[in-house]
């Protein structure tokens, strides 16, 4: 096959366009082109008054070999591997011991079906219900304001990103991430994830494929325990022998094995606790900030002009600040929800979501700051959890419940309580507390808010709109602990495997879902020594 990169196409464009731009890069006919795939897809919106779609193409034609000097934008082209069977080591030794995965986010549904297609039938534990169940302990929550901490937007099947925008952009450049992805398609994702140069799920469709992924495993013959936490560890020296597990129904047991692969999330404070005297657990930085929500038109004005039938338009930005601070935003939702992700009770906690469609009114992204280990006043390891539950904390005592303080953009620029919306609504389903984020944020996170989104307007024109709405507060955007492990996988204790974004290792979907493949691949390459 041949890629020819550099397509300019229209944004109405039909596959006849395609073949007709790709023969014109190609210097062929269309005629020529026996089969033709889209392999990236991209908008250029630099020039308002012609964006277009910028699309590379892999085709394959007759002695294809000769055209490969004719242009710049032509070169060879190798499909990449889609599923985990193609970097699968074969005959893979069968272990004495069933490895254990604790949780079923990105992470553990990688890992266990890596494993599981391997013939090792993992046991996997989830501390969350089955997506279905988790689904009713949110909606639940958001009606009645009862939380179930151990089933929430932060626990259960699918992990934090199964109430989210399921995007599936990342900043690493692994060669699994093609193998993630057609996995995801396998099992039931839109296959336009293959070539989008930003692809997303939508939590509508990611719960689907999520139940899908997790019955390939079972029925591979792994084993999945709901409602089953990890309680402690069991070690013979420096090697891992067993994990206790507590499940709800059936109470607490132990698990023999010398494969424990902790996929556990990014707010999984107890076991954190839990292994915190056990294993090396270090700082590491992280975020903290609010949600910031516009009409999804004016995001829209701002990234298109006034061209329409385009997809709703999302954004990415960051500036480094006078102050020494970084912001950024992160995770952003075209179309979407404000969301309440607590897992603890009595703390305040958002994070965004949007459906496959993006049809909501507002668009909202995380706006953060970056927080050193320096800011967290202890050396202790978990002293960034802490950090965070103190801020969570002070959100829910604005009001005295589980609404969220909400301030308008204007009003955090000129150090004044909210006492009204303007154009832009809150989303935020169990409803806000018009407060000043001074109350609930430190003053540096707030203070680069203001200045952060002055800098954001001039890439993105509206963006510092007066009426903008900060809903806060967002503390869980990545892991506050990073649990060391070795070229091996290994934690301090052999057989103990960290991965993930709780374990410090990965920051989204897809990189977490890279690191569960990953992970699982060095326990199979360890049984070649056994």
């Amino acid at each position: 096959m041949i890629r020819a990169d550099q397509i300019k196409l229209p944004i109405d464009f039909t596959d006849s366009d395609v073949k007709k731009g790709a023969a014109k890069t190609l210097g062929v006919s269309v005629g020529d082109i026996k089969d033709i795939e889209i392999i990236k897809k991209s908008i250029d919106s630099r020039d308002k008054s012609r964006i277009r779609y910028v699309l590379s193409v892999a085709a394959t034609l007759d002695g294809e070999k000769k055209y490969l000097s004719r242009h710049p934008n032509v070169k060879a082209y190798t499909p990449p591997e889609r599923q985990i069977e193609s970097i699968m080591p074969k005959d893979i030794p069968s272990p004495s011991k069933r490895p254990v995965i604790v949780g079923l986010g990105p992470a553990g549904l990688f890992a266990g079906l890596t494993l599981a297609k391997a013939g090792l039938k993992p046991i996997i534990i989830e501390r969350g219900k089955s997506v279905d169940e988790r689904e009713k302990s949110v909606n639940d929550f958001i009606e009645t304001c009862v939380l179930d901490t151990q089933s929430n937007l932060q626990f259960g099947e699918g992990g934090a990103g199964t109430f989210s925008d399921g995007k599936l952009n990342t900043g690493t450049g692994s060669a699994l991430i093609s193998v993630v992805f057609g996995e995801f398609v396998k099992f039931g994702a839109p296959r336009q994830i293959l070539y989008d140069a930003k692809p997303h799920v939508g939590t509508d469709k990611l719960r689907n494929v999520i139940k899908n992924m997790r019955n390939e495993i079972l029925s591979l013959g792994g084993e999945v325990y709901f409602d089953s936490r990890l309680v402690d560890i069991k070690t013979n020296g420096n090697k891992l022998v067993a994990a206790v597990v507590d499940t709800k129904d059936k109470g607490r047991w132990s698990v023999d094995c010398d494969c424990c692969i902790l996929a556990i999330g990014h707010s999984a404070r107890d076991t954190f606790e839990t292994l915190v005297s056990k294993v090396a657990i270090e700082q590491k930085p992280f975020s903290v900030g609010v949600r910031i929500e516009h009409l999804q038109s004016a995001i829209d004005r701002g990234q298109y002009g006034e061209q329409k039938g385009l997809p709703p338009a999302n954004y990415s930005l960051s500036c480094h600040l006078d102050s020494g601070r970084s912001c950024y935003t992160f995770c952003m939702c075209p179309g979407g929800y404000v969301m309440p992700a607590t897992s603890e009770e009595n703390a305040v906690v958002t994070n965004g979501m949007s459906y496959y469609a993006r049809d909501g009114v507002n668009a909202n992204s995380a706006l953060l700051v970056g927080v050193q280990p320096q800011d967290f006043d202890s050396a202790h390891p978990l002293a960034g959890v802490e950090f965070q539950r103190k801020y969570e904390r002070l959100a829910y005592s604005l009001s005295g419940s589980y609404k969220a303080p909400c301030q308008r953009y204007e009003d955090l620029v000129k150090g004044r309580e909210s006492k009204g919306f303007g154009q832009v609504l809150p989303t935020y389903p169990i409803g806000v507390q018009q407060a000043d984020l001074r109350a609930c944020l430190p003053d540096y996170v707030t203070d680069s808010i203001s200045e952060a989104v002055k800098v954001f307007d001039r890439k993105l024109k509206g963006f510092a709109d007066g009426d903008a709405l900060l809903t806060g507060v967002e503390s869980r955007s990545s892991s506050p602990i990073r649990i060391i492990r070795n070229d091996m996988g290994d934690s301090s204790i052999e057989g103990l495997m960290p991965c993930g974004e709780g374990a410090g290792y990965a920051g989204g979907i897809t990189s977490a879902s890279v690191d569960g493949v990953n992970i699982a691949l060095k326990y199979i390459r360890k049984l070649f020594n056994c």
